[in-house]
């Protein structure tokens, strides 16, 4: 149960599935398409993905998330996988570094609207309640741990920083 085996090779996800009994059940397909998330660019037939057995996929997160107006919303994408039964796991997060100047490539889809730290905040929140992903890839998880923390856990002492108690240097 410790163990999430994941390749972006169909084959070796297949096998594990139809060979490892329940290990097989959370198996892992690395979706390395790199689109922007719409049925324009192509998405995968997740209905018969599920039919064979496969329960999670992992694209980029930019697969996963489109701008609507001035707000993150999920893709459609997110929404297909999410109704065929899917679990999705994303990455990468806090990759980029500061998100001042837009996100750069992992944030492709969401880069005209990205422009400050916090929407890393803004666009976990929109992983988790709309989406509904089972995880998140991270290269630096502050963001990620104060979010399952502190919004999903509400651990006891966790704070919303406000801009007045953020500590600035001078």
């Amino acid at each position: 149960s410790s163990v999430w085996l994941q390749s972006f090779n169909y084959p070796d996800v297949a096998y594990w599935v139809w060979r490892s009994g329940s290990f097989g059940d959370q198996a892992v397909f690395l979706d390395g398409n790199y689109t922007n998330g719409t049925a324009a660019a192509g998405i995968p037939d997740f209905s018969a993905l599920k039919a064979v057995g496969f329960n999670y996929i992992a694209p980029p997160m930019q697969m996963l998330l489109q701008a609507s107006g001035d707000q993150y919303a999920a893709s459609e994408y997110a929404t297909e996988a999410k109704a065929a039964g899917m679990h999705t796991i994303t990455g990468t997060l806090e990759r980029s570094g500061p998100l001042g100047s837009g996100g750069g490539w992992y944030y492709g889809t969401t880069n005209n609207m990205t422009n400050n730290d916090g929407d890393m905040l803004e666009m976990v929140h929109v992983l988790n309640e709309e989406v509904g992903v089972k995880g998140i890839f991270s290269d630096w998880p502050a963001t990620t741990t104060f979010y399952a923390n502190c919004m999903m856990n509400k651990v006891a002492g966790c704070t919303t920083p406000t801009p007045a108690s953020i500590p600035v240097r001078m």
